[in-house]
């Protein structure tokens, strides 16, 4: 089977002219890509990166990103793409962790690297700043506006910058050649029970199956090499690397923002006539609530795809109203590579359904106490299995045994979300089982009240979460943003408005007004730390 450089390296090779990738302004054809992608894989095997190795991904969305991760698939090395967020602490764990001895970070991470790198066994790390690659008018006239942030940096023989990978050196580039000896990809890290990331491996098969998977959902509306994609979400997370990788695997174009800001984001889809925009739904929300969303030409769009979250039915509808558009949607995890399940283009789908089970996949519904298959039609837990799945997390015997369930008809992997599937095959998520609130005997799925609150027009975004309660099992809380531009509404006036939409005992206790709701860097709300919070305020007590 072919690797995904291989893949890649055939279709540079085909349209070595087109443009591959756009980056603040800055364009760069399939075969400057490629010749980038040779010369860093070919430092890289000069400074001693051998096969089998791995090495740390600690980078936001930019070409060097890009370059990195194929330059180690054709030398062998395992990427391990983090967030560029991650402080010391999960830093140093993920190196140990991964047995990383290289490293490519930011100028302004640099200082976490420096800091955590006696305590691991990385050899080399690898510098670079957001604009090391623009034309350096362009870096100094963002410099002298303060729009580029610095940090300080000390080079040795094993800290090098980015640029100095691009350097000509003897030998020839082409002479690299990835094996069929390393079967993975990409190993990422996901958050743990436990409290620590814990490493999914996810083998290049299971991956080109996926970014396959996902660009033949668009390509009746737009064919193979001529869609203009968005980046709309980060290059470390699956639903990113699936979707925007995945992009250059088939001639594509892909157009990357360091950081997503609603201007931009909006004003790179009109200027370069964007044909796909994907992101979690709450960047979809943001659109919409925005006051100069309409001073955008957005009708370019032919696919808009969201995914790592549930999307709210009326976040969904109004988009549909607005743009003339659906979103359409994909649930996955990390561990599936992402797809368990999209919405099919071109057929009518049912409201709050993620779409039908994608055909490498196998999900089967059951009851999270037994395993046991639960009647059809019925919600239960979606266990999932893939030919090429792995079998269990990087290091991490115990979390494997508990996610990882080895039966006769093969491996499968607990996602610990309630969903149900229909008759006709259209899967319907329902709850995290970690957000499911017990209450008075109930099992209450906290996202369908935050949905029937979203529905109220004073409600930008809304989070609800369980307080263990003595009599009651759990109380039920939602913590509530309001539209700015809305007065006087009380928590009062919310549960009046759910006791009309919802069942008497799936009603919130408790309504608390904020200006902002945790979330992780790809979007996600984040109950975790709501509950964690009130927690600490029922020990003060």
């Amino acid at each position: 089977m072919e690797s995904i450089y291989q893949v890649f390296e055939s279709r540079a090779k085909k349209v070595p002219d087109k443009i591959s990738l756009v980056y603040l302004g800055n364009e760069y054809t399939y075969s400057q890509l490629l010749d980038m992608i040779q010369q860093v894989a070919h430092a890289l095997s000069n400074l001693g990166l051998v096969r089998g190795q791995t090495a740390i991904i600690f980078l936001p969305n930019c070409p060097q990103w890009i370059v990195v991760w194929f330059a180690l698939q054709l030398l062998d090395v395992v990427p391990v793409p983090i967030t560029p967020y991650y402080g010391p602490s999960d830093l140093e764990f993920i190196a140990n962790d991964s047995g990383a001895e290289t490293i490519f970070c930011l100028d302004t991470n640099f200082g976490y690297v420096s800091r955590i790198r006696s305590h691991t066994n990385l050899k080399h790390v690898i510098v670079t700043s957001l604009v090391e690659l623009l034309p350096q008018w362009k870096q100094i006239l963002g410099r002298i506006l303060n729009r580029v942030p610095q940090g300080n940096v000390r080079l040795n023989d094993n800290t090098l910058t980015f640029g100095q990978l691009l350097r000509p050196v003897g030998g020839a580039s082409e002479s690299l050649k990835p094996s069929g000896n390393v079967k993975l990809a990409n190993l990422l890290y996901t958050g743990g029970t436990t409290g620590r990331p814990k490493g999914v491996p996810i083998s290049r098969a299971y991956m080109l199956e996926t970014m396959r998977e996902d660009r033949r959902n668009s390509e009746a509306v737009i064919p193979l090499g001529e869609d203009v994609k968005i980046q709309g979400a980060p290059l470390y997370h699956v639903l990113g690397q699936c979707l925007g990788v995945g992009a250059l695997l088939h001639g594509d174009k892909l157009v990357l923002l360091p950081r997503i800001n609603l201007d931009a984001v909006m004003d790179h889809i009109q200027r370069y006539r964007a044909t796909m925009f994907f992101g979690v739904p709450a960047l979809f929300r943001m659109i919409l609530e925005h006051d100069r969303v309409d001073q955008y030409d957005l009708s370019s769009l032919k696919y808009c795809f969201t995914g790592g979250d549930a999307l709210p039915g009326e976040v969904a509808r109004r988009w549909n109203r607005k743009f003339g558009k659906p979103i359409y949607q994909g649930y996955g995890a990390t561990e599936t590579c992402g797809t368990i399940s999209l919405t099919p283009l071109g057929q009518p789908f049912p409201e709050g359904t993620v779409g039908k089970i994608v055909s490498h996949q196998r999900v089967k519904i059951v009851n999270p106490d037994s395993l046991d298959s639960v009647a059809a039609g019925e919600s239960g837990e979606v266990m999932v299995a893939s030919e090429h799945m792995t079998d269990g997390y990087w290091n991490a015997a115990q979390e494997s045994s508990r996610f990882f369930v080895h039966g006769e008809d093969g491996i499968w992997y607990r996602t610990s979300d309630i969903a149900l599937l229909d008759a006709d095959g259209w899967l319907f998520f329902q709850e995290r089982t970690a957000d499911i609130i017990k209450h008075k005997g109930y099992r209450i799925a906290a996202s369908r009240i935050e949905s029937v609150l979203q529905e109220n027009t004073a409600v930008i975004a809304s989070c609800v979460i369980g307080i263990p309660d003595i009599q009651v099992g759990e109380r039920i809380k939602a913590f509530v943003v309001l539209n700015e531009n809305v007065k006087g509404i009380t928590a009062y006036d919310l549960i009046a408005w759910c006791r009309e939409r919802l069942a008497p005992y799936e009603v919130p206790s408790y309504i608390e007004f904020r200006d902002m709701l945790p979330r992780s860097k790809v979007g996600k709300l984040l109950r975790r730390e709501l509950r964690e919070e009130e927690k600490r305020k029922v020990q003060v007590v």
